[in-house]
This record gives structure tokens, C-alpha cells and sequence, in this order.
């Protein structure tokens, strides 16, 4: 390593949104500044739609008083050292970090209740996104509170633990929801789902494919409808995990229910907001939609909102957003991942689609998307 300043610095990938720039920089080596933080080597980076975005500058927010933002949200590290009030992290030990950090507003209660997930302000911060830097660099510190423990035989997929986590907390909040149907709220109905609801994920990028791991898991009659044609890459992996495929190029949406039935659950993972409403016309009685997609912001759609109002009213439908995830979705998402492994240990492997350098970083961020997650590695 060389020095800078007497500090010692690291590699890490950041924009410059001022100079309207990303490039590799030579960053500060973080030290533990208290007894409850602990130091992570980090192994892999998983990037993502929000990681491109903000590599093109469209949002992004540096820590005050720095010129640029160290990106990168998805990832697994190694710990190397640990403060003297550490408790249940060890040297050695694999851990997943979460992203968002609680605002300052002590009338919070979101926030002051470790749910910063839900903040109620807008003004907490999120690493490698908003007003704190992220994991795309060799080293990071961080307080114990935000690690979540990963056992060492499924270290090589813990990157996918962040995304998988979207899923997660939209099935926690789903199964709160379905306690108003008394017929589904009896023990282990969760884990058992004898009744096989229908549930259809919109997209078969990562956040989707994981999507459907979790529901099939959870015992979903799980279809995946997207653009993709059905003898595609993303249509065998689907069929091999037990799920059914639809491609758009073979069936307009509006015909999923003629061909699946009752639709109790559309899972969101595309971002596109005129297929989105569109699903949502053909949503079932009692039946759940959630968005995870953030659009761009493109122009306004057309849609029949009458129909989608009337359906919402008659129907006893729900509709929900959810971004972000609480420490109970990570822990989640690891139990799951768990799951993964052992019913589809090849599949579960394949989603990672490949494992590059950082110096790949503009063809990763900048290029053109290929594969289902592609990963920077900082393990070597």
C-alpha cells in the first residue's frame, strides 16, 4: 500500500458528479473509530440498475465535503478486526452489511426504532447511494449493528443476499396482509400454502429471478411473464427450478388469467410502469400486487384507471411499494439463500453470471447489460 498523508489508501471505484466522471481512485483506508465498529475486507460487489445510474449521473449524493461518491451496495466482506464492545461478529467471520443508515430527526420513530427502512423523514443516508460511501473498495468500518452473519458454505452466493432482500421484505409484509383472510392465518400456513396461491413475477432480471426462488420456496404456483422468449437462457433457468415461463412475445398480459387462473400475488421486478398497471387490470379477488421497480421518469402512460379502481374496490385488492429492507429481511434473505443452495444448488450458482476485476469497472457500469448478476471481485 502506499501513503497518503500519513493514511494508508485503497482502491475504490467513484463519481465525480460535479466533473461528471467515474473512474478508480486511491481512497483512505478506514480505521475503527469505536468499540462497536469492526473492519471488513471486502470479497465481492454485485452490480445492479441503481450502481448504472449512478454511474451515468443521474442520481447519487457524495458525503458532505467530498468531491465524489464510492459507489456499490451489494456485497459480501471478510472481518479483520473488531472493537472492544464487539459482540457477535469475530475475526474471520463473513458478513453482509445493510445499506440504509436512520436519519437524524429524533421525532422519527421509524429511525429510532432501528426501521430505517421506513423512515418517515426522507433524510436518512444509504451507502454507495446517498450522503455516505459504498462498498466498492477493499476496505470498509462499520458499526456491528449493521452486519448480518453469513455462514461460510454459501460465502460464494452471499452477494446475492441485498437484492434477495427486496423479495424478502415484500413476502414479510405479504404474509402480514394475508392474516386478514382467517382461512390462511392458522400455524405454519406460510411454509405449507396447501391452497397453492398463484402469484406471477413481472421481469426475469436478478431481482426477479430471486423473487421466484422465494416464492416457490414458500410453496407459490409461481409463473414468471417477460420479454424474453421462451427459449431463452432466463425460460430454462425458470422451468428448472420448478417455475412456469410466459414470455410477452407469445401471450399478451391481459390473457394471464385466462391461461393461470386466479391471480393472488404479482411480484413487480421490471422498473416499466405500462406493463405494470397493465398487470395490475388482471390481478385477482384478494389479491396482492407489489412494486419494486423504480421508473424513469419518461412521460406519463396511458391507463384505464377506472378499471384498476373498480377492480381495487370490488375485488378487495392491495396495492404496495416496497424499497430497502430491515435487518428481519436480511437475516431473511441468508435463511433463504440457505434454502437455495440446497434445492438448487447448480441454479443458484448460475445467477451469478461473472466474476471480474475492478479495472472491468467501465464495462460493467457503462456497458451494455449482459447475463443475469455480474460481480467485482476484491478477493485476490
Amino acid at each position: 500500500m502506499e501513503k497518503l498523508k500519513n493514511n494508508l489508501v485503497m482502491k475504490a471505484i467513484a463519481v465525480f458528479p460535479q466533473e461528471k466522471k467515474i473512474s478508480i481512485i486511491e481512497h483512505p483506508e478506514p480505521k475503527l473509530l469505536s468499540g462497536t465498529e469492526i473492519k471488513i475486507k471486502i470479497q465481492e460487489v454485485g452490480i445492479c440498475g441503481t450502481d448504472r445510474e449512478i454511474a451515468r449521473l443521474e442520481y447519487g449524493t457524495p458525503p458532505k465535503g467530498s468531491p465524489y461518491l464510492v459507489i456499490g451496495h451489494e456485497t459480501i466482506g471478510q472481518v479483520v478486526e473488531v472493537g472492544s464492545q464487539v459482540s457477535k461478529i469475530k475475526t474471520g467471520d463473513f458478513v453482509v452489511p445493510m445499506v440504509r443508515r436512520p436519519c437524524w430527526h429524533p421525532e422519527c420513530p421509524a429511525c429510532r426504532s432501528g426501521r430505517q427502512d421506513f423512515c418517515l423523514t426522507g433524510d436518512f443516508s444509504e451507502r454507495g447511494i446517498k450522503l455516505l460511501h459504498g462498498f466498492m473498495t477493499e476496505f470498509i468500518v462499520d458499526e456491528e449493528k449493521y452486519m448480518n452473519f453469513v455462514p461460510p458454505e454459501i460465502k460464494d452466493l452471499a452477494v446475492l443476499v441485498e437484492p434477495l432482500t427486496i423479495a424478502e421484505k415484500g413476502l414479510i409484509q405479504v404474509w402480514d396482509i394475508e392474516k386478514r383472510l382467517p382461512w390462511l392465518d392458522v400455524p405454519g400456513a406460510e411454509e405449507k400454502y396447501a391452497h397453492k396461491q398463484k402469484a406471477v413475477v413481472l421481469g426475469a432480471g436478478p431481482v426477479g429471478l430471486l423473487g421466484t426462488m422465494a416464492l416457490l420456496v414458500r410453496g407459490f404456483d409461481t409463473w414468471v411473464y417477460s420479454r424474453d422468449p421462451k427459449e431463452s437462457v432466463k425460460a430454462k433457468f425458470v422451468e428448472s427450478i420448478g417455475g412456469k415461463y410466459l414470455s410477452s412475445r407469445d401471450i399478451a398480459i391481459q390473457k394471464l388469467p385466462e391461461q393461470i387462473g386466479n391471480i393472488d400475488l404479482i411480484y413487480e421486478a421490471t422498473g416499466a410502469a405500462t406493463i405494470s398497471f397493465q398487470a395490475m387490470e388482471v390481478l385477482g379477488i384478494n389479491g396482492v400486487f407489489i412494486f419494486t421497480g423504480v421508473p424513469g421518469r419518461k412521460g406519463p402512460i396511458q391507463i384505464d384507471a377506472d378499471l384498476i379502481m373498480r377492480n381495487l374496490v370490488l375485488k378487495n385488492q392491495l396495492v404496495y411499494g416496497t424499497v430497502n429492507a430491515g435487518k428481519d429481511a436480511f437475516e431473511a434473505a441468508i435463511l433463504d439463500l440457505g434454502k437455495f443452495a440446497k434445492r438448487w444448488p447448480a441454479q443458484i450458482r448460475q445467477v451469478i453470471t461473472g466474476r471480474y476485476p475492478i479495472t472491468n469497472y467501465q464495462d460493467l457500469l457503462l456497458g451494455p447489460i449482459s447475463g443475469m448478476k455480474r460481480v467485482i471481485t476484491f478477493s485476490n
